[in-house]
């Protein structure tokens, strides 16, 4: 199937280019069901992207380029599109992640620019955002469920008592109203150092934006400052973390936000995204043949362990976590070496 897509998508290519020869070199390192190619034609590089209309939601990618776009973001520009078959060409960021380029002493420099168009994306007009899909309650425990169903059970083998998934019911409502309680922006969903590229002027190119929806202020400030790839010491976020609070302030001037409801947004929804990545990163593994997010495992656990640890309405969480968890996949991971 796939070789059949690629033929077609190359036949695509060069009736639009009117070219022959068009050589595809396959890219890497995409969680969903795209796959990325590029290619030169008169000495200019292309990204062409094979994306299945059953399983990619392009009509978003699409609108929300378009969005971004006129928000004076740099996203890449659509080259050429045939949703019909689910094709697209796009013009080419090259190879420069963020990620691949951050050390401490670079760090608040480029998270300073990522922040400003973080803040740019937030400024987006109410139509943008009402054509969104809402990040709501029943959004918000679809992606927690994913911790309970691949990483404990299906990647663990931890069954949970009825009494413990009702204490774990407990935890997970806590970060729900945490977050549904905050005012809502256009949010990216996974804003952080892979989906940044660097481009030439110190500039910032932003990426892997179709999942967009009309979500919690503080959601793409933690998915940046609490990286599932990347971790950075507390002094370093705790500028951030306030100078976008100052930021968001003024985005909704008719809420007044303290530091201390600040933080606490910030940490309960990291808890969120940190707790589903763990069940996705799983499931990659599992149901996708991606074994390699299996080593992004540890360090969403670190992150709940850690702020878990902080509240004391969510020990159950801290315990299940450092008791189970991280020693079950300790365990395997010792048994599968």
């Amino acid at each position: 199937m796939k070789q059949k897509r690629t033929v077609e998508l190359l036949d695509w290519l060069t009736a639009h280019f009117n070219a022959q020869n068009i050589h595809l070199t396959p890219l890497t390192g995409d969680a969903g069901f795209r796959r990325y190619f590029r290619f030169s034609i008169h000495g200019r590089s292309y990204i062409a992207v094979d994306a299945p209309v059953k399983l990619s939601n392009n009509q978003a990618f699409v609108s929300v380029q378009q969005s971004l776009q006129q928000a004076n973001i740099n996203v890449p520009a659509i080259i050429a599109l045939d949703l019909t078959h689910g094709f697209m060409c796009l013009s080419d960021f090259g190879d420069d992640l963020l990620a691949t380029t951050l050390n401490q002493k670079n760090m608040r420099h480029y998270y300073q620019l990522a922040l400003t168009e973080l803040n740019k994306m937030q400024g987006c007009p109410n139509a943008v955002l009402d054509a969104l899909p809402l990040y709501d309650e029943a959004f918000i425990r679809t992606e927690l469920a994913l911790f309970s169903q691949w990483l404990l059970i299906e990647h663990l083998d931890i069954e949970l008592t009825l009494a413990e998934q009702a204490q774990l019911e407990h935890c997970f409502s806590l970060l729900v109203s945490a977050i549904v309680e905050q005012p809502k922006v256009f949010m990216h969903r996974d804003y952080h150092s892979r989906n940044i590229m660097l481009l030439a002027d110190d500039r910032l190119g932003i990426i892997d934006f179709q999942d967009a929806v009309k979500g919690p202020i503080i959601y793409d400030l933690v998915s940046l400052l609490r990286d599932c790839y990347l971790r950075w010491p507390n002094a370093l976020i705790e500028p951030l973390l306030e100078d976008y609070r100052q930021r968001a302030q003024k985005l909704v001037p008719e809420l007044s936000i303290s530091k201390q409801q600040w933080q606490y947004w910030f940490d309960l929804t990291g808890l969120q995204r940190h707790i589903k990545a763990s069940g996705i990163f799983a499931r990659l593994h599992h149901r996708d043949n991606k074994p390699a997010y299996l080593a992004d495992i540890p360090l969403t656990l670190r992150y709940i362990q850690d702020v878990s640890q902080q509240y004391p309405q969510l020990s159950f969480l801290y315990q299940l976590v450092t008791e189970r968890v991280i020693p079950a996949l300790a365990s395997k991971q010792s048994h599968h070496d």
